[in-house]
């Protein structure tokens, strides 16, 4: 079978055949000189602690929404009893009314 080569086994052998060397990777940075160092962890140590902060924050804030929501569903049930219970009051009082109207003060069976 006939297989092609990959790429890079062909930049390879291109490289090969021109005569050039292929290149070796070495370290040519100190590692010591790339560390974030005592500047980074200071960075990042503000960062955790505002973060930590915000995370308190949004806890509280959201808490308190749900509270704000308890009380406000209590309210809406106690303005909705409210007005039935007026509702009914009116109704109570016209029948009342009616009622009133009905009896004889005399005692009598209606004259």
């Amino acid at each position: 079978m006939l297989t092609l080569p990959s790429a890079t086994e062909w930049i390879a052998a291109s490289a090969r055949h021109a005569g050039l060397a292929t290149p070796s990777p070495s370290m040519t940075v100190d590692p010591d000189s790339v560390t974030p160092g005592f500047v980074g962890f200071v960075a990042i140590a503000l960062i955790a602690v505002v973060v930590v902060f915000l995370i308190i924050d949004m806890l509280r804030r959201i808490r308190r929404a749900g509270y704000r929501a308890d009380v406000n569903g209590q309210l809406d049930a106690e303005a909705q009893a409210a007005a039935e219970a007026e509702a009914q009051g009116e109704s109570a009082e016209r029948a009342t009314d009616v009622d009133d109207q009905d009896i004889d003060p005399r005692g009598g069976a209606g004259r």
